[in-house]
């Protein structure tokens, strides 16, 4: 393990990869970026500094000793909310759509861009810190900002989801999609636009991590996942929150 002098004002990245050229390029750039590092070269010492230390965003490779990383990401995702980065390599296609079941919010593809993962850990980076605090059109009710669609209800404040009445526990960038669709609701959205606005993209990603994403959404939040009523499909075009029926 090894641990940097932490700045507390700068936001901290947990690196896990036991390559060691891979974790020498991503703690260059990341430092040069103005990151704090932590590194983790197998999946039980990721777990443990992960606990430990509260990084802002995980960095994590599926390929590890003594633990891999879906069964870290899914250890991980029970005590923290951070965002998690999946890194697979090409022909982990299974492992991309598992680690974004167990919870992970992105994944990026080796070999990779270093260009391209920085603008990805910049892009959830903020949006999780946006989730803390996020703006728009809602109903306020009081002295909270929440949105109330039917039996879903946001509270911004507090980042909480209830339906029914009951708390229902999302990740960040599950949140983040149910937010902006409750935002505009009976409006269907594209998955393209979501992965735009949601996942903050200034490019087009792979439209199979919205899929994903709304798929767990629905396990946590619908009575029947085979028949949605809260967060619907509109075929060949993309998603929304349904209206209650007046």
């Amino acid at each position: 393990m090894e641990l940097d002098i932490v700045n507390e004002n700068r936001r901290t990245v947990l690196i896990v990869d036991d390559e060691k050229p891979i974790v020498d390029i991503l703690e260059y750039n990341l430092k040069k970026e103005g990151y704090n590092t932590l590194i983790a070269n197998d999946g039980m010492e990721a777990v443990n500094i992960a606990l430990e230390q509260r990084p802002n965003i995980i960095l994590l490779d599926i390929m590890l000793p003594k633990m891999d990383g879906l069964t870290v990401c899914k250890k991980v995702r029970t005590v923290l909310n951070v965002p998690i980065i999946m890194l697979t390599a090409k022909e982990e296609e299974i492992d991309k759509i598992l680690g974004l079941e167990l919870g992970a919010d992105d994944y990026v593809t080796k070999p990779f861009s270093v260009r391209e993962l920085m603008a990805r850990i910049k892009a959830n980076l903020r949006k999780y810190e946006l989730s803390q605090g996020v703006s728009g059109e809602v109903e306020i009710k009081d002295n909270n900002r929440k949105i109330t669609i039917g039996d879903l209800q946001l509270d911004l404040d507090k980042f909480e989801i209830k339906v029914r009445g009951k708390k229902v526990d999302l990740t960040v960038r599950e949140f983040e999609v149910l937010r902006y669709l409750a935002n505009q609701p009976g409006q269907v959205v594209s998955r393209e636009l979501l992965l735009e606005k949601v996942w903050g993209y200034e490019y087009f990603g792979d439209i199979r991590t919205v899929d994903v994403t709304v798929r767990r959404i629905r396990e946590k939040i619908e009575d029947d996942t085979t028949d949605p009523k809260i967060l619907v499909t509109k075929r060949g075009i993309g998603y929304y929150i349904a209206k209650p029926e007046q």
